[in-house]
């Protein structure tokens, strides 16, 4: 029996069995070409050199990007400590294997299941940035996505895969430190492409989750795709000026707008059905945090949070009803304990969501479903939302080379039929093809029968750091609630412990 599981008939654990052996030996293979193609790149990644410091230095226990009370202080000080690289390049890769409980429940397993249990290269970023003048620095980072889209069969090619090069995370800083007797200020300025971005912790919702996730839809409930506390817009661009007092006072004050005319860059390559467009810059954010380092201990608790203004995606923004009002309130808190051999790091985060829909929408969310009579409508629509996400992490790694991590995930809401995806038609029927012609149809295998938010479950992972610069684990990501319940969730009697996932990666960053 597997974590969190009922009971596998046995030839679905044959299958399960099968597929999880193929899977092991395509990690093991990959890990060790990759253990032995890392002593012949001669590379490090760029922050490395120009500090001259090993990974374990900036990262906790090797585990990158989570930072240490050193890296945080780098990435403060505009990334500019040690001295400048010719070369200003890295790059990083990943390989991985994801594998889906159950995907039987499904018209088109291919489509809902994209390369379930294969070997896939899914992605790689090049970065550049670190430090410019003795002041100015940045982080750069701009990613290939093997699997970012498809082909159509009226263009030849029969649903092929198509890769695709976009902007990822950036920013550009300022920072000054002032030194004296009785005070340490650190005081900078950061130019972003994201709420959060400019982060020293790893509590926070850009950083919380960082093992990158694959496109293809094998991937969608790992953990990388479960829920996190996270802000409405990315790629977008960001005015923020932030200051640092004694190692102790945190705070950080900023404005958001749409990244378009000449800070179009940092949002490069994004599709137009997913570039978040604001109103203007009135899309405040802001964060404050409490930080005390003891001999080998070091906590953080603190606040954050953002109002932002945004319209419906490819909708006319010169049309003010098209604009929703969106507000997150957000706590969270990490402590770590590195002293050698042993780096002990737990993380909580949560965040609270309120979202005014705006006015076309709602005007235009007439409910489509039906009760089970199919002919007493679902409820009306609700012109406002509030979801609540909490997230909590324990990691230990042992030797900067052998770790494991525990984490937990809740989202919870109220039902909104303005997020209904499956439900009756007028025939009284749960249909992905309408066959009856109500033009009713419900989504398979993500759908959700009664608009409720609420998602919960656990990850289990382990990994092993074999080279410094090379990360090899094994998640496994388990839901005892989706889409608002434990089972049947979409209507066409798909339960939350079916989408239970097995995901192998090999993560290398030279």
């Amino acid at each position: 029996m597997l974590p969190s599981q009922g009971r596998f008939s046995s030839s679905a654990a044959r299958a399960w069995l099968t597929g999880v052996g193929r899977v092991a030996r395509c990690a093991l293979l990959a890990a060790v070409a990759a253990m032995l193609a890392a002593p012949a790149a001669q590379a490090v990644p760029l922050f490395a050199r120009q500090t001259g410091q090993n990974c374990v230095s900036c990262h906790a226990g090797g585990q990158f990007p989570e930072l240490t009370q050193y890296g945080r202080l780098f990435k403060l000080t505009a990334y500019t400590m040690g001295d400048r690289v010719n070369v200003p390049l890295s790059a990083m890769g990943v390989l991985s294997v994801s594998r889906v409980r159950d995907t039987s429940k499904s018209d088109a397993p291919a489509d809902d299941f994209q390369k379930n249990g294969a070997p896939l290269l899914a992605m790689g970023s090049v970065f550049t940035g670190g430090k410019i003048t003795d002041n100015v620095g940045a982080f750069v980072q701009v990613t290939y996505d093997n699997y970012a889209g498809r082909s159509t069969t009226s263009d030849g090619n029969n649903g092929k895969f198509l890769g695709h090069t976009g902007a990822d995370n950036m920013d550009f800083r300022y920072a000054d430190r002032f030194i004296g007797p009785t005070h340490d200020v650190i005081f900078g300025v950061s130019l972003n492409n994201g709420p959060s971005v400019t982060d020293p912790w790893n509590s926070a919702a850009a950083w919380m989750q960082y093992v990158p996730v694959p496109t293809p839809t094998s991937s969608q409930f790992v953990d990388g795709r479960a829920p996190y506390p996270a802000y409405p817009a990315s790629r977008i661009s960001g005015l923020n000026t932030y200051v640092y007092w004694n190692q102790m006072v945190y705070a950080e004050v900023g404005a958001y707008g749409t990244a378009n005319k000449g800070l179009s860059f940092m949002s490069t390559g994004t599709r137009d059905s997913a570039t978040s467009r604001l109103a203007g810059f009135n899309n405040p954010y802001w964060r404050v945090a409490l930080t005390r380092q003891w001999g080998a201990h070091n906590f953080m608790v603190g606040t954050s949070g953002m109002v932002t203004h945004l319209y419906d995606n490819g909708s006319d923004i010169s049309d003010p009803n098209n604009l929703s009002r969106i507000r997150n309130t957000g706590v969270d808190a990490q402590y770590q304990y590195i002293l050698d051999p042993h780096t002990v790091t737990a993380q909580i985060a949560y965040m609270r969501q309120q979202q005014t829909y705006s006015v076309n929408q709602i005007a235009n969310a007439a409910p489509v479903y039906f009760q089970a009579d199919g002919v007493t409508p679902v409820d009306p629509v609700n012109p406002s939302d509030t979801t609540k996400t909490l997230r909590a992490k324990l990691s230990y790694v042992y030797q900067a080379k052998y770790g494991a991590s525990l984490a937990y995930f809740d989202r919870s809401g109220r039902p909104n039929t303005l997020n209904q995806t499956a439900g009756y038609d007028s025939t009284g029927l749960i249909t992905s093809n309408d066959p009856n012609g109500t033009n009713i149809t419900s989504t398979r295998v993500t759908g959700n029968l009664t608009g409720n938010p609420s998602t919960r479950g656990f990850t289990y992972e382990a990994f092993w750091l074999p080279v410094q610069y090379v990360r090899v684990g094994v998640q496994y990501t388990a839901y005892n609630k989706f889409n608002g319940a434990s089972d049947n969730y979409d209507g066409f009697g798909r339960n939350a412990r079916d989408n239970n996932t097995l995901f192998l990666y090999v993560w290398g960053a030279y």
